[in-house]
């Protein structure tokens, strides 16, 4: 069981390896290029660089964890590196989640227009300030995942002892639970709630579409199901992780191991989200493969 647990690990890094890393470098490739050629992003190209540079170093780390898992156990009972990975991994999965919600209240308040001032004040920050607001958000969930440097060390068989073993519990208890809800919770529920209102502003607008008898023709809502099919996405990775976590208070090691599989794949597919969101990435990438190919016909 454990040798099946080690191979479906290993493919599967090898497999998030070969697809994230080459397909998010392609998205900050892309939005370098869209840099060079325009001087700054738009608020959406600016959360999906970061999307990339994220992905990137999350699928590495993740890599490395799964690397060491296989191939040598052993090293992750040594506390440096185990509080290394682990801090690594929620600070830049509570960052991917941040990223998440900004993306999702810019689409919200971009297609929804809605008047009330927290809205247009949210709209105002995204749509001016995008880069100001990542960098916060970069330093804010650092914060929020430094405590768990304490925590480890303090739960260590090396720092603890039995009779220590109950404050151990509570302090981890104490930690995680305004960790997740700052990192996890409260960016789910207010992408959730982005998802609500568009979907129910979107809706209500084809219903006045389609009973209008003005005769005016029908406008383009291509790019707004576009944003709606990458919120839900995105809050479909979203809820599996959060589900994730839940299990694994059931200690299940098979749940585990596939929880583990779901997350080396996860940096893939939302890189394959962000490709069909982003006409402009497509066609900087199919245009860059397109010169590539025909000058190696060339030669």
């Amino acid at each position: 069981m454990v040798y099946l647990d080690s191979i479906s690990i290993l493919i599967s890094s090898v497999l998030g390896l070969g697809l994230a890393i080459p397909s998010n470098t392609c998205i900050v490739m892309g939005n370098l290029d869209l840099i060079r050629k325009k001087g700054k992003l738009s608020p959406t190209d600016v959360i999906f660089l970061g999307k990339g540079v994220v992905n990137i170093l999350l699928q590495c780390v993740l890599n490395l964890q799964g690397m060491i898992f296989v191939f040598s156990p052993a090293i992750l009972s040594i506390i440096q590196v185990y509080v290394f990975v682990s801090t690594s991994v929620y600070f830049l999965t509570y960052y991917s989640f941040w990223l998440t919600f900004w993306l999702s209240a810019h689409y919200c308040t971009t297609i929804t227009n809605l008047s009330y001032g927290f809205f247009i004040w949210l709209k105002r920050i995204v749509s001016n300030f995008p880069s100001h607001l990542l960098f916060l958000t970069a330093l804010g969930m650092f914060i929020v995942s430094v405590p768990w440097f304490w925590i480890v060390y303090a739960e260590s068989p090396l720092q603890s002892s039995e009779n220590s073993t109950g404050a151990s519990v509570l302090v981890s208890l104490s930690y995680f639970v305004p960790a997740n809800t700052l990192g996890c919770i409260l960016p789910f529920c207010l992408s959730l709630l982005c998802l609500v209102l568009t979907s129910s502003f979107l809706l209500r607008h084809i219903w006045r579409v389609k009973n209008n008898d003005s005769g005016s023709t029908r406008p383009n809502l291509q790019a707004h199901v576009t944003a709606l099919r990458t919120i839900f996405f995105l809050l479909l990775m979203f809820t599996i992780f959060c589900l994730s976590l839940v299990l694994l208070f059931l200690e299940n090691p098979s749940l585990i191991i596939i929880i583990w599989n779901l997350r080396l794949l996860s940096p893939s597919v939302e890189a394959a989200v962000i490709f069909q969101a982003s006409n402009k990435l497509r066609r900087i990438i199919l245009r860059r493969f397109w010169t590539r190919s025909w000058r190696n016909t060339e030669a």
